[in-house]
Parts: C-alpha cells; structure tokens; sequence
C-alpha cells in the first residue's frame, strides 16, 4: 500500500484477517505462507489479534479462526440503516413470499447487510456479509443508477467485468444505457445474469445528501418472478425504500 501514513504492523494484522475470507480455520505456517511472511512474525501479529478476540484458537486442530469480538463489532457497521430498514424486509417478505436483501455499496461491489428469507422451500440463498459484483445484481445497478455519473463512471471504469451467464451485461455502454433507463423506472431490475433461474428486482436507498447508498431487493426463481409480479413489487419497494431514505435523513421531495 503506497502510503507513507500506513503503519506496516496494522496492515499486515488486517491482512491476515482478510485470508479468513475463504477458509473457516488457518494455522500459523498457513497464514505466513499465504502473506508471505517469516513464522515468527506471522505467529507475532496472530499471537496479538488473539488477545485482542480477533482471532480464536482451535484447541483441537491448534488452527485459529475469526473471533467473536469481530462479530460484536461487525453487528454495529451500519446499524441504523439495519435498525430501520429490516422492519421493511419482514413487510416485503409477507406480501410477496420472496426473500429480501438489504445491500450497501463497496465500490464495485454490493455486501448483504442483511436479509429475510422467503418462506418457499425453493428460495434464494444469499449470505449477510457476502459480496457480489455491483454490475450484475439488481441492487447494485439500483445504487450506480443513482449516484452522480462522475462517480459512477469512475466505478464502472474500476469493473472487472466477468461473464456468468450469457445474460450477463459486460459491455459498458450496454450498462450505462441500462442505468439511465433504471433511474428514470425508479427500480432496477436483474434476469438470470448472476446465475441461470434467478431474477431480481430492487430500488435504491437515499443518504442525507441525497446519494444512492444502499438498496432493498426482492429475489425468487425465475418461474414465480413473472414480468406482473416485477411491477407489483416495484411498486411496493420504490414506497419503503422512500420512507427509508426519509428516515435516513434524506428531505429532498422523491420521485
């Protein structure tokens, strides 16, 4: 990291919690292997992150995983935005049956700040705290629809654009002319371009600065999300969300 204010220590600590990303547990030569540090250094930052309850030790394995203290921590990121908008999720699941996610924006990605889950046995599984491309989720195309167009095409210009499907949008054009029709909708809208049987449809959350940070979307399998049913939900979503953004701080008279 080109920053002569960064303290080398911190950043390694936090690196090291990020290798947790894609492993449940990691032992000492794993964890200075994958940073690319001697042991005993690596052992050093665990050993600091573990007082800390950053990182807890497995007895059995002798591996260590995320803390609990991080959880209690990750619990407050966000928490008004929780406290007001899950009781919104709980009125969308029960009128519509479908499971609903609350997202923010993390550059040109959107993370699951958290989510109702339908009550269908067939439902859509996503992850509180995962993290999808913001260029092929309803929610995020809802967000960059809806922020200034520097920014946004400062963001679109960060985009690894990859291909999950054959739906996917990985043109820029073709994803900024979505985004000027989304905007003027008031919703935007995702078929199968994340994964095939999927579709999605969701609206932006305004800040007090009246800036697209966040959004409420509406997931279900393609067979039960028909083209009637995306209108009727718009509806109901572009409602909350504009109470939400009210509450949020946001005055501005929305359309």
């Amino acid at each position: 990291m080109q920053n002569d204010k960064v303290i080398q220590s911190v950043s390694r600590s936090v690196e090291i919690l990020k290798c947790f990303q894609d492993h449940e547990e990691l032992g000492v030569t794993e964890i200075s292997k994958i940073m690319g540090l001697h042991k005993s250094t690596a052992f050093g930052l665990i050993a600091t992150l573990e007082v800390h309850r950053l990182l807890e030790k497995n007895q059995e394995t002798g591996k260590y995983k995320l803390g609990l203290e991080l959880f209690r921590l990750g619990t407050r990121v966000n928490s008004g935005l929780r406290n007001v908008g899950t009781p919104y999720l709980e009125k969308l699941v029960s009128l519509y049956g479908e499971t609903v996610n609350l997202v923010v924006m993390d550059d040109t990605s959107v993370i699951y700040l958290e989510k109702v889950e339908s009550s269908h046995s067939m439902r859509i599984c996503t992850m509180v705290g995962g993290r999808l491309p913001i260029y092929c989720t309803a929610g995020g195309k809802s967000i960059l629809a809806n922020i200034p167009k520097a920014e946004a095409d400062a963001v679109i210009e960060r985009i690894d654009f990859k291909r999950f499907t054959d739906n996917t949008i990985c043109d820029k054009d073709r994803l900024l002319q979505y985004l000027d029709h989304a905007k003027k909708k008031g919703y935007a809208e995702e078929s199968e371009e994340l994964e095939l049987g999927l579709n999605c449809v969701a609206a932006p959350i305004f800040n007090h600065f009246g800036k697209a940070f966040a959004a409420i979307s509406i997931s279900g399998p393609t067979s039960r999300m028909t083209e009637d049913f995306h209108k009727r939900i718009s509806v109901s979503l572009i409602g909350f969300t504009q109470e939400i953004s009210r509450q949020m701080g946001y005055v501005k008279t929305l359309i």
